[in-house]
Order: C-alpha cells, then sequence, then structure tokens
C-alpha cells in the first residue's frame, strides 16, 4: 500500500498573484471606497495571510495608487477603447454617442465616485495624485482622439479637439459630484449635462448624440 503525505499547496506565478490582489482591491474601492484598500482586508478576500499581499505591496499607499489606476483603466477600455480608426459601422459619432449613453447611466456611478474619491485623497498621498493626473491624460487623449477622427472625417467641426476633450471631461467630473449624493435624483439636465457640452463643442446640433 502506497502512503501519501499532505498535499502540497500549489503557489501561483507572482504575477498571477499580484493581479489577483489589484483586481480584489480595485472592486473593494469601488464598492465601498480607497480609505477601505487595506492590506487585511484584501487578504481576508482572498484567504491569505497580510503578509503575502504585503510581500507584493510592503506600503498599503501603492496598492490602493494600482488599484485605482487597474478600475478607471477597464472603465475606460469599457467607454472608449483605443483604436488606431474607427471601422465604417462604429464612427466617431457612435463611439460618442456610445460614450455618453454609459456615463451617464447609473452602471457607471461607482466609477464617478471612485474619481471623486482619489481626488480627494490625492491631496495627502502623492502616489495617489501621480495615478490620478496619469489617468486623466489617459482618459482626455482617447476623447481627444475620438474627436480628432471626427473632425477630419467632416462629421465634426472643432478648432481645438484637446480643449474640447478637456471641456467635455469637466463636464462629466461636474455630473459626477451631483451623482455622489444625488443619484435618485438624477434628472435629464444633469444626466445629460456632459452630452450637450460635447454637441455644443463639436458644432452638431441638440440631441445629435443621443442614443439612437
Amino acid at each position: 500500500m502506497t502512503s501519501r503525505g499532505p498535499s502540497k499547496r500549489v503557489r501561483k506565478a507572482p504575477a498571477e498573484r499580484r493581479h489577483e490582489i489589484v483586481a480584489v482591491a480595485s472592486q473593494v474601492g469601488l464598492d465601498e471606497g480607497l480609505e477601505c484598500i487595506t492590506l487585511r482586508r484584501v487578504a481576508d478576500a482572498l484567504g491569505v495571510q497580510p503578509g503575502l499581499v504585503g510581500h507584493y505591496f510592503p506600503a498599503a499607499d501603492a496598492l490602493v495608487a494600482e488599484a485605482f489606476t487597474a478600475a478607471t483603466m477597464a472603465e475606460l477600455d469599457t467607454l472608449l477603447p483605443e483604436r488606431p480608426d474607427c471601422p465604417d459601422d462604429d464612427t466617431p459619432r457612435a463611439v460618442l454617442r456610445r460614450f455618453f449613453t454609459l456615463t451617464s447611466s447609473a452602471e457607471f456611478d461607482n466609477v464617478s465616485r471612485l474619481w471623486l474619491n482619489a481626488r480627494h485623497l490625492s491631496r495627502y498621498r502623492p502616489g495617489l495624485r501621480d495615478q490620478v493626473v496619469a489617468q486623466e491624460l489617459l482618459w482626455r487623449g482617447r476623447i481627444e482622439q475620438t474627436i480628432t477622427a471626427g473632425t477630419e472625417s467632416g462629421d465634426f467641426s472643432c478648432a481645438d479637439p484637446r480643449a474640447a476633450a478637456l471641456r467635455i471631461l469637466v463636464a462629466i467630473d461636474g455630473t459626477s459630484a451631483y451623482i455622489n449624493t444625488s443619484a435618485d435624483q438624477r434628472g435629464a439636465p444633469i444626466a445629460h449635462l456632459a452630452r450637450t457640452v460635447a454637441e455644443a463643442e463639436l458644432g452638431l446640433g441638440a440631441g445629435a448624440l443621443e442614443p439612437s
């Protein structure tokens, strides 16, 4: 009879474990707030010892910063996927129409709150501040890229795509400030503020970027 010793614990590859830690931390940030991301909180969610999380992130602030980036980057890739150009059935106008439809929905509320949360905390956490700035530039860049493509194709009329993209982002942030405290009173003037700003910036008629 062959005896077997205790089964060996399967160790995850470092890259896989790190990704897992960041993914859990991102979800905690979205659901509960960035302040709730601690080594122990993430370790409990994963069913591991805090020391394991600390091995990858000795400082909780570094984990908070990376969790914010992971969450907002995933949302950006959903809202405005990066692509070199727009196929015929996905024109710049269609891309922005979909973008504003999603950002004005309740589905986007947790990310809106995360941005507000991160901007507040970034006053005291330099690492997080760097990530907030980097993400702002990425988001502005994706919107600017779409506006530029639409302007070149004649779909939009915009003399300064970069400035227009910045003003659209400010409108989105302003909307988020209200959603954070008044989501139950979501109304068209607030929910569609960014869309109406974009229509004006791009030389479009009112309602041009409404869902078709």
